[in-house]
């Protein structure tokens, strides 16, 4: 909203400039409200939203109309609007209204909200709002178009980041239980080259702050401070290369690049992207190379890729190709290991033959058998007829790709183990990834490392574009409506039901109240006007003009906090 500064009456959809014509005579309130209808083209398991961006949502509209309307001269805004409306839709426009509206000098507009930072299931209202002078109940309405605008890519991107928070949160709790804060930045915002202005990019990041604090869209620092009255710290990063910086020390001396760097920041965290070239070079020659110059710094080298799968990268190809089997030595039961795994193989080619009786020639498997790799071929398996079964093994070394970057690392710096059994990376190195990371491939990360005896904070993940950019309102079915209106003295509860619908639009109906029970908030419809305004969650924001009971990007990190351990 700060890069656009026109008038702002005109902020709405076309077809809403004839609703105050349309409503039934001496209508004088409508009630209205906004809320998460579907979780169907959410991300999977999630049920929930985040309650969040209400408050920035109405500081940029309560400014856009002091900047775009009632703070510019009454003839220019309106005859602007007359000129344009007239043209738009081929009529003379009465423009009445909107000169009413200027000479008040405020919205007219009372809103509600959920408190920012609560957890609110699905089709439970995070905001209410409605007109507080009878002659401008077209406004309520005329704001829904902005008021979705503004709301739900914030509200978006605070669940998703709160789902990143949960999956990361739990296998800490895991594998590193000791290590929690390391989670506020394991999951960092990468996001803003991918967003399609700065304003969406406070708006995405932002959210994406309610749950960590690790980020570089700076234009975030921004919003905290402007829509959140946050003075503190908002979130920070580290020095980091990008491919500009390692091409321009060429290929050929890649090594020496490393090495200025070191020299440049001989103290705390530096990311170095690695795979400009040849990521396992880097790893297995460059790396070892400078060890005792990075195990000297007061402070961590992070290893950064960023091409190829995330979840074979970091964690190697070889617990997908080789069969994990534990403590295959107490199943030996006084076989040598090639008899031993004779008869498994025998066993799996039976098992995976139509009659049990007869398979193919020759199987071939492979095995990690307390971390020995190992590949097993048989041939004549069809017993009986061409002789015994012959077996063949062969211990293979892995190849940098089937370990990968964290157990390089390992091999190289090692590291401590900690009281729960996993490796943990020397301090002095770590690594981070940040292409196409989704909360699948988070959670695959994770779980991949632990089935390797690693724990799941060896690692942080950018979080970027791919997660927030690929969402749209109906990620979760946002959509404001109304529900209450009062015509000439007298209430009426109103309410849609498509017949041709799947239930998704069928809204509340009357005056609403969110209440907390024992399984979170819900919502109660039909209710009286003491209970929505004095007996319910959703608080005032915003009335006629002036805030109330504004809250802090700290406090909302705060209200999230007591969800930590619950996977909603």
């Amino acid at each position: 909203m700060n890069d656009i500064i026109f008038n702002a009456a005109l902020l709405s959809d076309g077809y809403k400039t004839g609703h105050h014509q349309q409503y039934p005579d001496l209508t004088q309130l409508v009630y209205s409200n906004f809320t998460p209808r579907s979780n169907k083209h959410g991300p999977k398991g999630v049920s929930y939203l985040v309650s969040f961006s209400q408050q920035m949502a109405m500081k940029q509209i309560h400014e856009a109309f002091n900047t775009g309307f009632f703070n510019r001269p009454k003839i220019e805004v309106c005859s602007e609007i007359k000129r344009e409306l007239s043209l738009y839709l081929n009529t003379d426009y009465d423009v009445s209204h909107f000169e009413a509206l200027w000479e008040l000098g405020y919205l007219p507009i009372t809103v509600s909200i959920i408190p920012e930072g609560e957890i609110v299931p699905m089709r439970v209202p995070v905001l209410t709002i409605y007109n507080t002078k009878h002659e401008f109940y077209w406004v309520t309405n005329y704001l829904e178009t902005i008021l979705s605008q503004l709301l739900w890519k914030g509200m978006t991107s605070a669940t998703i980041a709160r789902k990143y928070r949960s999956v990361l949160s739990e296998w800490q709790r895991k594998t590193d239980v000791s290590n929690a804060a390391f989670v506020d930045f394991q999951g960092h915002d990468f996001s803003m080259r991918g967003m399609d202005s700065p304003s969406a990019t406070i708006a995405s990041s932002l959210g994406h702050l309610t749950s960590f604090k690790g980020s570089d869209s700076l234009p975030s620092i921004f919003g905290a401070r402007k829509y959140y009255n946050e003075t503190g710290f908002v979130c920070g990063s580290v020095n980091a290369t990008e491919h500009s910086v390692m091409c321009a020390g060429t290929k050929e001396d890649e090594i020496g690049t490393f090495k200025r760097l070191l020299d440049i920041y001989p103290t705390g965290i530096l990311s170095i992207v690695s795979d400009t070239w040849d990521l396992w070079t880097v790893l297995t020659d460059y790396l070892p190379k400078m060890k005792s110059d990075i195990m000297a710094r007061d402070g961590k080298v992070v290893i950064r890729p960023d091409s190829g799968d995330p979840v074979d990268i970091i964690c190697g190809t070889a617990n997908s190709q080789y069969e994990k089997i534990d403590d295959f030595s107490w199943e030996l039961h006084g076989k040598d290991l090639n008899s031993w795994l004779e008869d498994m193989l025998l066993e799996e080619v039976q098992s995976s033959t139509a009659h049990g009786d007869c398979g193919p020639m020759a199987y071939t498997g492979y095995y990690n058998m307390d971390g020995k790799y190992v590949k097993a071929t048989i041939t004549n398996t069809t017993w009986g007829m061409y002789g015994p079964a012959n077996i063949e093994v062969e211990y293979m070394e892995l190849a940098p790709a089937d370990k990968g970057v964290i157990e390089l690392l390992w091999d190289e710096f090692g590291g401590t183990v900690n009281s729960q059994g996993y490796k943990v990376l020397d301090s002095h190195i770590g690594a981070i990834y940040g292409d196409s990371i989704t909360i699948e491939r988070a959670n695959e990360i994770c779980r991949r490392l632990v089935e390797k005896g690693f724990a799941s904070t060896n690692v942080v993940l950018g979080i970027g574009s791919f997660t927030y950019q690929f969402n749209t309102r109906d990620t979760f079915g946002f959509a404001m409506k109304a529900t209450y209106v009062e015509i000439d003295g007298k209430g009426l509860e109103i309410f849609k039901d498509p017949v041709t619908d799947d239930g998704i639009k069928k809204s509340a109906r009357g005056l609403l109240q969110v209440v907390r029970g024992e399984n979170g908030l819900e919502l109660i419809d039909g209710v009286s006007w003491d209970d929505a305004i004095n007996h319910s969650e959703l608080r005032l924001l915003y009335k006629d003009g002036t805030f109330f009971n504004e809250t802090t990007l700290t406090e909302i990190r705060e209200r999230l906090s007591k969800y930590e351990d619950i996977n909603v």
